[in-house]
């Protein structure tokens, strides 16, 4: 058994196939999830796991150029917003409507226990070299 890092053995292994230019959402428990991507759904009960526990968690384990989330974030959920300001690189911003159309093009859903709105962000992988 793994001693560190993240242990749930199919999002390990999900990130483990990742690669550059993949995407990643990260989502709270009411985003809807699109038809086509890897889901691992790690939402226990509401709030659990946290966004916040869940994307730390990620940004340890991937290299990430850039990310996308709904402007609608600022003013609905300015503790998501600050926390997505403050870690994820090249931070764009799009309509929630077009983040839910971006997010059927991730290779990997990671849904979070999340009950927040717009606790959501579509990650770009990068490459480590």
């Amino acid at each position: 058994m793994k001693k560190a890092g993240i242990l749930n053995r199919h999002l390990a292994g999900a990130l483990a196939e990742l690669g550059h230019g993949d995407g990643v959402l990260v989502c709270d428990a009411g985003m809807p999830i699109p038809a086509g991507p890897r889901v691992v759904d790690l939402a226990f009960r509401a709030g659990v796991p946290s966004f916040a526990e869940v994307l730390d968690g990620l940004l340890d384990e991937l290299v990430v150029e850039s990310g996308t989330a709904a402007r609608e974030v600022r003013s609905a959920n300015p503790s998501a917003a600050g926390l997505l300001d403050s870690r994820v690189p090249a931070l764009g911003f799009v309509t929630h409507e077009e983040l839910k159309a971006l997010s059927g093009s991730a290779r990997l859903v990671v849904r979070t226990g999340e009950a927040r709105p717009y606790a959501n962000v579509l990650l770009r992988c990068g490459v480590f070299f």
